[in-house]
């Protein structure tokens, strides 16, 4: 059996909304110490809906490929919606990581729920 699966190969090789949100609504950044993968999130929110999200990752192929998996399961979704997204959801998605890999699905989790905290807080601003 391979190690990765072809979605998780896809997605490494090709990532979908990588970049940065100049005018971004919410930022959040993440970071594993023990591997040295980062995240940085960037969303842009309308109405309660994200209406773009682009990531920055410096990481693993894994690291990668949740990155990027995380922001094509969220794009255009209401926050409510995507505030319920588990870091098992995007490993799902992704046709599954190696165990010893799981922590970056958490960290992609991690940077979209950092990236709601900066929200909320700019929002009682």
């Amino acid at each position: 059996m391979a190690l990765y699966s072809e979605t998780v190969m896809d997605h490494f090789r090709h990532p979908r909304n990588v970049g940065v949100i100049e005018d971004a609504d919410a930022v959040g950044e993440v970071g594993n110490a023990k591997c040295g993968d980062i995240m940085k999130m960037y969303m842009k929110i309308t109405d309660g809906i994200i209406e773009d999200v682009k990531f920055e990752t410096f990481g693993c192929g894994s690291a990668i490929a949740s990155s990027s998996m995380a922001t094509e399961l969220i794009k255009g979704k209401p926050l409510e919606e995507v505030r319920k997204l588990t870091n098992k959801a995007v490993a799902e998605a992704l046709d599954g990581l190696p165990a010893y890999k799981m922590h970056c699905s958490v960290l992609a989790q991690e940077a979209i729920e950092a990236a709601l905290n900066d929200y909320e807080q700019k929002q009682k601003q």
